[in-house]
């Protein structure tokens, strides 16, 4: 007997995507379950043209027990989880059903996803290959609920497929700023969760931080001003994230000085310029690459 599958979206005002993203698995799917978060747009009329199966949701800060809500409204012997703002391509399809066609012998599977921000395939940094678990048996698999950015935990083995699926991540700075609003609420409470002990220089090193890893160790700067720019907006997160724990912390007040402050900032300028060094290395000659390492290493002894 053929295996079904089940394609499980969970929805917020996503009137603009959800089309797309339903017509790229109609093909593939046995079944649409589409849970909306209370939508205030058209999202659950456009919805109706390819499933009966919509369900209501609150539309709380971890949406992702809505998304387990949609994981037990499917009947198929395989799911398939996916955004509004995502879309299924026509090789993804192909290996899909050819693998569960297979009886593999994982419960889940890693499959890559190409994110698209502002008009482009962003190559490097967090945004590839980006590998999420959104192929997985029903009943082996559902998010823990403990995070905001948080992978399906499946019971047994997780294998990985060969093709991506695609990711219109931000498509205007409104969206990305709206988005991070609500993201960096779920970290700062996560942050209070864990008893985190908030520290004035958090407010440099936060933001300081995930803008040297993304731009500098995970090549964000290979993505030319689009790497530029989606790295300093990781940054403004990641500070945002620090200021709303500082809220939840009722704006503790500190006295700081000019000189702890210009120390902190020093030991970040040492550590971009450690960065900048080990970036250039890999486009150097094997001369300059030697003047490289010993500038770098000056470096690392004085920090």
């Amino acid at each position: 007997m053929k295996p079904t599958l089940s394609i499980v979206v969970s929805a917020y005002n996503e009137e603009k995507s959800i089309g797309r993203c339903l017509a790229s698995v109609k093909e593939l799917a046995d079944e649409i379950i589409v849970v909306d978060n209370e939508s205030q747009d058209k999202t659950v009329a456009i919805a109706k043209k390819f499933t009966k199966k919509i369900f209501s949701a609150t539309n709380q800060l971890m949406l992702n027990a809505n998304k387990n809500k949609g994981f037990e409204k499917a009947t198929g012997d395989w799911i398939l989880n996916l955004d509004a703002d995502e879309e299924v391509t026509l090789d993804l399809v192909k290996e899909i059903v050819s693998l569960i066609r297979s009886n593999p012998t994982s419960n889940g599977f890693w499959i890559k996803r190409k994110n698209y921000s502002f008009g482009k395939w962003i190559q490097h940094g967090l945004w590839w290959p980006d590998k999420q678990i959104r192929l997985f048996r029903r009943g082996r698999g559902q998010f823990p609920c403990v995070h905001i950015h948080e992978y399906i935990k499946v019971d047994g083995s997780v294998g990985e497929l060969v093709e991506p699926y695609i990711h219109y991540n931000y498509e205007t700075v409104h969206q990305y700023l709206t988005k991070i609003d609500r993201t960096s609420t779920s970290e700062a409470i996560t942050l209070s969760e864990l008893n985190y002990e908030l520290m004035w220089y958090d407010a440099i090193r936060f933001p300081a931080s995930d803008f040297i890893k993304i731009y500098f160790a995970q090549g964000g700067y290979k993505d030319g001003l689009h790497g530029l720019v989606l790295s300093l907006f990781q940054a403004f997160y990641s500070f945002c994230t620090f200021a709303k724990y500082w809220e939840m912390k009722k704006f503790q007040a500190r006295d700081i000085s000019l000189k702890e402050v210009s120390s902190e900032l020093k030991n970040r300028k040492k550590e971009i310029q450690y960065w900048i060094l080990t970036s250039r290395l890999n486009q150097s000659s094997p001369i300059m690459k030697i003047f490289l390492r010993v500038k770098r290493k000056l470096i690392s002894i004085h920090a």
